[in-house]
């Protein structure tokens, strides 16, 4: 999920795009993506270009910073964001950009569905700031990865929490094979649920569930441990055909900018950001804002996606290994005409005027 996600989305899981749909790779996606480096991406854009856009905190960001208006196109939002959502739309042609993390992509080229990644996110110190912690039911017995085999784990093909559970056991030098895999629903309170009523022994949580859960369940013996692995990628993610038309290029491009400059924002800004999203957009308490924006650490926005690739395309080989799906070059999932963009936006956001 990106930093920011919505933090309820629908029980979606992309197990029911992958049916029928396993065998779909497509060669096209790769000669497609080498054609894409040599489109130029026009300097301005046309007042009159829309593009529709699926990041509903970014939405937030832009208005309690000042900066929708600066928008020199038309912006449709929709208010979806994440894999299963997004690639759904992508799929109906009604979405032209969403925010995401990076498993998403993957399962959609496995599935044919052609799309590229254009802005990328980390945070800085990420194992300090892990998006997830792998929470613990009661009576479980499991304080280490090494505790793990044998265990009913919640698993959700498809999505960041599917894929941090086969790294999670990859780093323990464990396979599915050496777990029970109970596929449910990542969203909302499904995976607190599981892990207080023992369907499940092991759950990655996200958000305020880390803290919220042992808060519940700790005096059963409700827990959460640290997987100790990065979990940090979140990105705008868009159709390749949204992408290779010149104007919704130049368009989403536009977008990057103000996106980055807004998540700079949220990070200087973080009280307003506790009120005007966490509270007043999702209904939390400030006391779990601040948590959220704690947890959440500083934004890392990188120039270059050399590093960010070669860890993608581990994750590429090992979900390939345990899903039986065939290995491919994840560079084809990034569209790098747009690899400086959101860098160069911060630092010129930073420049005195």
């Amino acid at each position: 999920m990106p930093r920011h996600a919505p933090l309820i989305l629908t029980a979606l899981t992309c197990a029911s795009l992958l049916v029928g749909c396993a065998e779909n790779t497509t060669s096209s996606t790769t000669a497609e993506s080498k054609n894409l480096a040599h489109i130029k991406i026009p300097e301005k854009v046309r007042a009159n270009t829309s593009i529709t856009v699926g990041a509903p905190d970014t939405q937030v960001a832009l208005k309690l910073s000042g900066q929708i208006d600066k928008l020199p196109f038309k912006v449709k939002w929709a208010n979806i964001s994440g894999g299963p959502q997004c690639s759904e739309a992508f799929r109906a042609h009604s979405l032209d950009l969403c925010s995401s993390a990076e498993i998403p992509s993957i399962h959609a080229h496995w599935t044919g569905l052609d799309t590229k990644l254009v802005a990328a996110e980390f945070r800085k110190d990420p194992l300090q700031h892990p998006v997830y912690e792998l929470g613990i039911a009661p009576g479980a017995d499991v304080d280490t990865l090494a505790d793990l085999r044998g265990k009913k784990i919640a698993y959700s093909p498809g999505q960041a929490q599917g894929a941090l559970v086969l790294r999670v056991l990859a780093k323990a030098g464990l396979t599915k094979h050496d777990v029970h895999l109970v596929e449910l629903p990542s969203t909302g309170d499904v995976y607190p649920t599981a892990l207080g009523s023992r369907q499940v022994d092991v759950a990655p949580l996200g958000g305020v569930n880390i803290k919220r859960y042992p808060a519940k369940y700790g005096k059963d013996g409700g827990k959460t441990i640290r997987h100790g692995l990065r979990d940090d990628p979140a990105h705008l993610w868009a159709p390749t055909e949204s992408v290779s038309d010149p104007q919704k290029a130049a368009a989403i491009r536009e977008f990057i900018t103000l996106w980055a400059r807004s998540e700079v924002w949220i990070d200087q800004h973080p009280r307003q950001w506790i009120d005007g999203y966490y509270v007043k957009d999702q209904g939390l308490t400030r006391t779990d804002g601040a948590y959220l924006v704690e947890q959440a650490g500083h934004p890392d926005i990188p120039a270059d996606w050399t590093p960010a690739i070669a860890r993608q395309q581990k994750t590429v080989d090992l979900l390939a290994k345990e899903t039986g799906q065939e290995k491919f070059d994840a560079g084809v999932l990034f569209d790098r005409r747009y690899e400086s963009v959101a860098a160069d936006a911060v630092a010129e956001a930073g420049k005195p005027r």
